[in-house]
């Protein structure tokens, strides 16, 4: 597959996944407006590194699906519990009482390692690459082989580079807008994972 290929579609996906209001985009916000814009680059090199690996396994892990599609039905059994109970999660979440949290000053110098431990507990990231991928896949957009997946993770990881960059850069224009938006982005997933997994289970029943 054509190396700019690869990397476009990483990059679109990557860009569309970090556009979306998350914990990672208030760190952002937050990080430039307390440290500046330079110590928040190197937060953002942080991320962008753990996010190469979560693509490239996402990739993995939705050509191994394709390649054994007698296992779809279970993964998808498995795949609506856990939409499900994450569902269930977020809801929890939103209702439950708001405790103050003190917030901690990290030293600049540990702004990239501060980062990858952020991305890290970004668990939503390798199901999205993983669900993007698959649909990828099925539609014959991505051909999977380890030069494809390399070239797809280094334009994700441009992609999202690019993204929180333009966060941190105007920072003090979207921080009241994105922290109103981020109050309401747990019951906003608990319906939107609720939702897909109704249909999911609608899905199974019917087909």
């Amino acid at each position: 597959m054509n190396f700019f290929i690869c990397l476009i579609l990483g990059f679109c996906i990557a860009a569309l996944g970090s556009i979306t209001p998350s914990f990672l985009n208030l760190t952002v916000v937050k990080y430039s407006l307390k440290n500046g814009k330079k110590s928040t680059f190197y937060l953002i090199a942080g991320y962008a590194t753990v996010l190469f690996f979560q693509a490239n396994l996402g990739a993995y892990l939705a050509n191994i699906l394709m390649k054994n599609s007698e296992y779809i039905t279970l993964i998808q059994k498995i795949g609506t519990g856990i939409l499900f109970l994450l569902s269930i999660n977020f809801f929890r979440i939103y209702f439950a009482p708001k405790k103050e949290v003190k917030e901690k000053e990290i030293p600049k110098s540990k702004s990239y390692f501060y980062g990858i431990l952020m991305s890290l507990l970004n668990m939503m990231a390798i199901p999205f690459y993983f669900t993007f991928i698959s649909l990828l896949i099925g539609f014959k957009y991505f051909e999977y082989n380890m030069f494809n997946a390399f070239y797809f993770s280094i334009g994700s990881t441009i992609g999202s580079f690019t993204l929180y960059t333009i966060y941190a850069i105007v920072a003090k224009n979207i921080e009241h807008k994105l922290k109103y938006i981020a109050t309401k982005m747990d019951f906003i997933l608990g319906c939107l994972t609720g939702i897909v997994g109704i249909g999911n289970v609608i899905y199974l029943f019917t087909k």
